[in-house]
């Protein structure tokens, strides 16, 4: 008989780990207490308001963006949240996701978060007074299965609203789950963080129990510019501003101190990257303002502790609409909060008002149903560029290069591939597409290492395995002179050809084929498998190299 894989008993011996641990634990612990605590506040102790959320964002992914049938390439781009004149984007980005990973990391924070938030609330009422099934609003199941996932949705639809950029992702409502939790108990949400993190060790090694790596370098962005600090900070506001609705209206000796909890957000904070403020210079440059983030984090801490810790005792007196209305010193802290969740919100108002323009693309281009595709270089990004706003020597007016995406129809205006990118891989699919369907397009790069210079290159646009050529890089002229003559490459939609030019004189041919040969000027040039040889009075020099790519 056939042995068994060694992954697969791997795989096998995880899960055995895992629940003989968890078997001993129960035999161990006295777990009767912990349902009976969960029955308390859950219907039949399940957090339904959390499997429910998970629930409709998973059929999102698999559904609605394709990653039932293509798990490691969902439809994306038409699916964030461009601008209010897109209302599909607006409606669906919270809930989509760029990748498995993406979606697996979202969901395992909302399996660890969300059942805090929802615990802190619980589905059976705790108002004195109050009775279960009194009322829809007490009604137990209607709390579990309709209100909790309505506010899922409606924080979801905030996150996108008032997101700064075309944002995708379910991580702004999982930060809104970790606020609720953080005023409510911050240190078992920082724990709870430690717990998703095993979640996602658990979920790795089961997909992949061996991992092989080299160190061979990769095109890369700096980690704290793929993350949506903003969206991030302000589900968090939110999170945090329904919690402290829940804990002010629990008794004073229920809250939780004010070490444990300066020490919770501060600690979440810094775990979660809320320090890491960055912006887009342009091009491919990021700028990280670390200290910046730093003081940011510590006054957040600061201004969550009072909101929650401060007394009921009136601060002052506040004469409105022909009332005396008492402002307390809680009440005070809790209007930071809202001043700082607007302020964060704000810039994302005239910022989402603008859409994509009907100005021709630069260069050729395919076009894919209401899409448009093309390849241009040091271009301004009119998404962008429709608010020039300059301060602290930065600018919202950049330029961009790569594969651009236009639709005016949904107001899309996005540099899907960046040059470097797409110099780097070679080759890099482009999704498009929109409910119930997609469609992709392959950007495709090759060129030629010119000695002592640049590359000379060309890209195309098209299918797997052909496309037609949409842009062409500049000619590059070799570092060394050969006998007075200078040999250039030229890019051409036909091909790469030789130009030999001295002084006035001017010849070129094609590049020549494999073990081929041309002469130009008295320049012989011989291509052998990936490289181009000139010869010139019995001295050889390798002068053209083929790009290679990862």
């Amino acid at each position: 008989m056939d042995s068994l894989p060694v992954d697969v008993l791997q795989r096998a011996a995880v899960v055995a780990a895992l629940l003989l641990s968890f078997a001993v634990i129960l035999s161990l612990d006295r777990t009767s207490e912990l349902s009976a605590r969960l029955r308390r506040r859950f219907v039949l102790g399940v957090p339904w308001g959390t499997v429910v959320s998970a629930g409709f964002v998973l059929a999102v992914y698999l559904f609605v963006q394709g990653g039932y049938q293509y798990w490691y390439s969902p439809v994306t781009i038409p699916f964030r949240a461009w601008s209010y004149y897109y209302p599909l984007g607006i409606a669906s980005a919270a809930f989509s996701h760029g990748g498995p990973g993406h979606l697996v990391g979202n969901l395992v924070g909302t399996l660890t978060l969300a059942p805090l938030a929802e615990y802190a609330w619980g589905h059976f009422p705790r108002e004195r007074g109050s009775q279960s099934f009194g009322s829809l609003r007490t009604n137990p199941y209607v709390r579990a299965f309709v209100v909790f996932p309505a506010v899922v949705l409606i924080v979801g639809l905030l996150t996108s609203i008032f997101a700064l950029g075309p944002i995708i992702g379910f991580s702004g409502v999982v930060f809104a789950f970790a606020g609720v939790a953080l005023v409510n108990y911050p240190l078992g949400t920082v724990i709870a963080l430690a717990g998703g993190g095993a979640l996602r060790l658990v979920y790795n090694a089961l997909l992949s129990p061996v991992i092989t790596a080299t160190g061979r370098p990769g095109y890369i962005t700096p980690w704290w510019a793929d993350i949506a600090i903003q969206g991030h900070a302000l589900g968090l506001l939110i999170g945090v501003l329904v919690g402290l609705a829940i804990v002010r209206a629990r008794n004073v000796e229920d809250r939780p101190s004010a070490a444990r909890l300066w020490l919770g957000t501060l600690l979440f904070s810094v775990e979660q990257s809320l320090w890491a403020v960055y912006w887009f210079r342009g091009g491919e440059t990021y700028v990280l303002y670390r200290a910046v983030g730093v003081v940011l984090v510590a006054a957040l801490a600061l201004v969550v502790v009072f909101s929650v810790v401060a007394r009921d005792d009136p601060l002052f007196t506040w004469e409105f609409a022909g009332s005396n209305e008492v402002v307390r010193n809680w009440q005070v802290a809790a209007g930071v909060l809202l001043l700082a969740t607007a302020a964060l919100a704000g810039p994302a108002v005239p910022a989402n008002l603008f859409t994509a323009g009907s100005d021709d693309l630069p260069g050729d281009e395919l076009t894919v149903r209401d899409y448009e595709i093309t390849y241009a270089e040091d271009v301004e990004n009119d998404l962008v560029a429709a608010f020039d706003v300059e301060a602290f020597g930065e600018t919202t007016a950049v330029n961009t290069s790569g594969v651009i995406v236009r639709s005016e129809e949904r107001g899309i205006w996005t540099t899907a591939v960046p040059k470097g990118r797409l110099a780097f891989d070679g080759q890099v699919a482009v999704r498009l597409g929109g409910v119930g369907w997609r469609e992709t397009v392959y950007a495709q790069r090759d060129g030629w290492n010119v000695l002592g210079n640049e590359t000379a290159y060309r890209v195309a646009l098209g299918d797997s395995e052909s496309g037609r050529i949409v842009y062409t890089s500049d000619p590059v002229t070799a570092a060394p002179t050969l006998a007075d003559r200078n040999v250039t490459v030229v890019p051409t939609e036909n091909g790469y050809f030789l130009r030999v030019d001295r002084g006035n004189n001017s010849l070129s041919a094609q590049l020549p084929a494999e073990n081929e040969s041309v002469t130009l000027n008295a320049l012989t040039f011989t291509r052998n498998n990936s490289s181009v040889y000139v010869s010139y009075d019995g001295t050889d020099l390798e002068l053209l190299a083929k790009e290679t790519y990862e």
